[in-house]
């Protein structure tokens, strides 16, 4: 399990490609791998990976085909920057919510705004998925626990402090950019029950009621 707050950005350093397994090799912060055992679990942009190998600060991971299906991690190049987590541990402070790594579907950031001392960030899902979502509920971005803001058909927003900026990748955010979504499981589960009961969430055009910074 994790807990959404990312622990910092890592560096890809090589991908080795093979029919259905990419190899991803990546670079951690030295002090964040001294105790790290292979089997461990790190999430790389909100996915749960296994520990493969370890060179030092470099991990090792063995994404599969559903894996890169799933998530943006089959378009990770060398060079780029990503969000992780290790595993949380018993007795670790839950600062965000409770994740379990794995990813749901992808979105697209569709807009960037750029208010005094923060920035919003809007994004895009595929048809479907925004019945999950609500004004002041969570979502995980590429491994964050965010708070949602507004909601508009299929279309969200979350307010960035210039914390969550200097600690993940938001900060390097473009227009077009592809991120990964997990939605709340507790949220996924009470929607779900709510529609095979009959009460199924009515599509949202706009909603509107401020988002918490995250």
């Amino acid at each position: 399990m994790f807990t959404g707050i990312v622990q910092g950005i890592a560096t890809v350093e090589a991908v080795t490609v093979r029919p259905g397994l990419n190899t991803l090799a990546i670079r951690l912060p030295e002090h964040q791998t001294r105790d790290v055992a292979i089997g461990a679990s790190v999430a790389i942009n909100g996915t749960c990976l296994t520990v493969t190998r370890q060179e030092g600060a470099t991990l090792y991971f063995d994404a599969m085909q559903e894996t890169l299906n799933r998530t943006i991690l089959g378009q990770l190049a060398p060079g780029d920057r990503v969000n992780f987590e290790r595993a949380a541990r018993i007795g670790d402070e839950i600062g965000g919510h409770l994740l379990s790594g794995h990813i749901h579907t992808t979105a697209t950031v569709v807009a960037i705004e750029r208010p005094e001392n923060n920035v919003t960030v809007w994004f895009e899902l595929p048809e479907g998925w925004s019945r999950y979502l609500f004004p002041k509920g969570f979502v995980a971005v590429n491994g964050a626990s965010l708070t949602i803001g507004e909601v508009r058909d299929n279309r969200f927003n979350v307010h960035l402090i210039p914390e969550t900026l200097r600690a993940t990748t938001f900060g390097e955010a473009q227009v077009g950019d592809r991120v990964n979504i997990e939605i709340d499981s507790q949220t996924q589960a009470i929607v779900d029950t709510l529609a095979r009961l009959g009460y199924d969430r009515p599509a949202s055009n706009t909603t509107n009621l401020g988002s918490a910074s995250s």
